[in-house]
């Protein structure tokens, strides 16, 4: 039967008891990790948030009362046990930050007592992520997921800090907005006031934080929830929080500093990294063409070359097809892997048929300097020699080659540079490569729309040299953005905002608004335009992809409390659920049924 902590006040977290305390009574509490009953003595790993404490049980020390209690215990019953700190009398465990210690227990309750859980509540555990989750209390209780939540609080106190010593402002934005259809699907919540109408939850503060701006804050910042109604990938979930911030009176290089420095001090104070600054910087046409990724990982080499100009001769036609379309022959070198097995090399090469590869060309250099081709016989030797050199190929290496439209080489070649990373074991989680992409395309044009979107988005300012090509070359317009890559992850991105009426009608007609629908979804911000704006910038890390970075998970749900899954539910509370029919009533919403042609949907 569970006993009241009446009269107890505990003394120590479990791993703050220490050597300093020998010989004084202490009073712990916390959750059995195991107990092992050796007969005439009791051991119990106690664990709290700290750590592990190893308590003793003697009858001699306890009395007979609290060792038959002792013997009752088992995993994950909450205790409490006041005893007397000593030297411990077994081995030393150097594992444990109490490892030389122990509590001789004098008296003991039993708080709250445990079923045997579903799987054992330690690191690193091989239980089936779906179970972990689906009883997500326990394991929030592992040490390494307590690890983590622990840096990931740090990281936010760190932030704050920082960022009010730089003159920044806390202030937060609504949760409840206006839908604003450009970019992810939203998250809309109807409203009961208003029947038919719906508020959406923001995908980010940008309006918001743009109108701080407007309205004299100087230098903005929130941790931010954020909701995006897109799938689900590893560092990717349905509601996240961002470090948000926006400076006024600033350009490019005012907020790329302030930004170098935060990431300096947290990662000395987290990963005890020093991290050297000016941070490499590279536009993005630079980063697609060296790396095919505009988030390139910078820990490894095996940059993409461009062989258009070696090959446009000569007789091979998927070569040939590729540069009259208008597109480009790139390869990469994976150096001394001449010897791949051909079955490995074919999975590559179905590997790179999943980003829109029609195939992949390879040419191994043997030892003794001869070449093994998929292409020989289509190619002269001296071609395959020029073709080697111009990939500085040497006796030993495996030359890669793709040939299409740029967007599919890039695309190809890039993912193909990292699963050859990935499977050479060149990819080190205690190794940060940070890099700036910076000067972004500020449009992209959508087949699928069949028109030009904003690649980040509408309140993005042009390269002031570029605005005159606006109309005349609308793709050819660079963007004053910029991305935080680490690592081969965006952590974060942002832009020096449009401030002037005039570009930013210009920009959202280009877009395909009308002046109508222009001011029916931006209206309130136009309207702001009126009344004097400073120039202003920003940015936004992906705090959670950030603090995945720092601890190395390999999930983003490794650092988030309670996580959504690849469906976007939550295994634990089951969400989303049905409501009842009142509930839909009082808003005015009906459900039609799900059939074969429709989803679920609103009428």
């Amino acid at each position: 039967m569970a006993e009241s902590m009446k009269g107890l006040r505990r003394s120590h977290r479990c791993a703050e008891v220490s050597k300093a305390q020998e010989g004084r009574m202490v009073t712990v509490m916390g959750w059995v990790q195991k107990s092992r009953n050796k007969g005439g003595i009791i051991f119990t790993d106690l664990r709290d948030r700290s750590g592990i404490l190893q308590v003793i049980f003697e009858e001699c020390d306890c009395g007979a009362e609290v060792f038959e209690k002792a013997a009752s215990l088992r995993s994950e019953f909450v205790i409490a046990v006041e005893g007397t700190v000593t030297a411990r009398q077994g081995a030393v465990n150097a594992n444990l930050k109490t490892g030389d210690i122990e509590v001789r227990a004098k008296g003991l309750r039993i708080l709250s007592e445990s079923e045997t859980p579903p799987f054992p509540v330690e690191a690193g555990s091989r239980t089936r992520e779906e179970v972990r989750l689906k009883y997500r209390y326990l394991d929030l209780r592992r040490p390494d997921i307590q690890h983590n939540l622990m840096v990931r609080s740090q990281v936010a106190a760190l932030t704050r800090d920082f960022l009010v010593q730089e003159g920044f402002l806390e202030i937060e934005t609504p949760t409840l907005i206006k839908s604003t259809p450009e970019g992810a699907r939203d998250y809309l919540v109807p409203s009961r006031v208003h029947p038919g109408s719906f508020y959406a939850l923001p995908q980010s503060p940008q309006l918001f934080k743009q109108l701080l701006m407007c309205s004299g804050y100087d230098r903005y910042f929130q941790l931010a929830r954020c909701y995006r109604d897109e799938d689900l990938r590893a560092d990717r979930q349905p509601e996240f929080t961002q470090v948000d911030m926006e400076l006024s009176f600033v350009d490019v290089d005012d907020v790329l500093d302030v930004n170098e420095r935060l990431l300096k001090k947290l990662f000395k104070e987290i990963c005890n990294y020093d991290l050297q600054l000016p941070l490499l910087r590279l536009t993005w046409q630079e980063a697609m063409d060296r790396f095919g990724s505009d988030k390139p990982d910078m820990r490894f080499g095996m940059e993409l070359k461009d062989v258009s100009d070696v090959v446009k001769d000569c007789g091979f036609a998927v070569f040939q097809n590729a540069l009259e379309a208008g597109g480009s022959v790139r390869g990469i070198n994976a150096a001394g892997q001449a010897g791949m097995p051909r079955k490995k090399i074919d999975a590559l090469v179905e590997y790179a048929k999943g980003f829109g590869a029609r195939g992949l060309a390879y040419l191994a250099i043997l030892e003794d300097g001869s070449y093994k081709a998929s292409f020989a016989k289509f190619m002269k030797p001296e071609e395959l020699d020029k073709l080697a050199a111009a990939m500085e190929g040497k006796p030993g290496d495996l030359l890669f080659f793709a040939a299409d439209k740029n967007t599919v080489v890039w695309d190809v070649l890039g993912n193909l540079r990292l699963e050859l990373a990935r499977q050479l074991d060149l990819l080190k989680k205690d190794e940060y490569r940070f890099l700036w992409v910076t000067e972004f395309p500020l449009l992209e044009y959508s087949e699928e729309e069949g028109r030009f979107m904003a690649k980040h988005h509408p309140f993005t300012m042009p390269m002031e040299e570029d605005w005159n090509l606006i109309d005349s070359d609308p793709g050819a317009v660079r963007a004053k953005a910029y991305d935080i890559v680490l690592n081969g992850t965006e952590m974060g991105g942002g832009s020096v905002r449009i401030h002037q009426a005039d570009i930013q009608e210009k920009m959202l007609e280009v877009l395909g608004f009308t002046p109508e629908s222009a001011h029916e979804q931006f209206g309130f911000l136009l309207e702001a335009f009126r009344y004097g704006v400073p120039p202003h910038a920003g940015l936004a890390y992906g705090f959670d992809r950030m603090v995945m970075l720092m601890v190395g998970a390999d999930n983003i749900r490794d650092v988030i409390a309670f996580p959504k899954v690849k469906d976007a539910s939550c295994l634990m509370c089951e969400a989303p659920a049905q409501v009842d029919v009142s509930q839909l009533d009082e808003l005015g919403i009906g459900v039609k049924k799900e059939t074969a042609q429709t989803d679920l949907r609103q009428e």
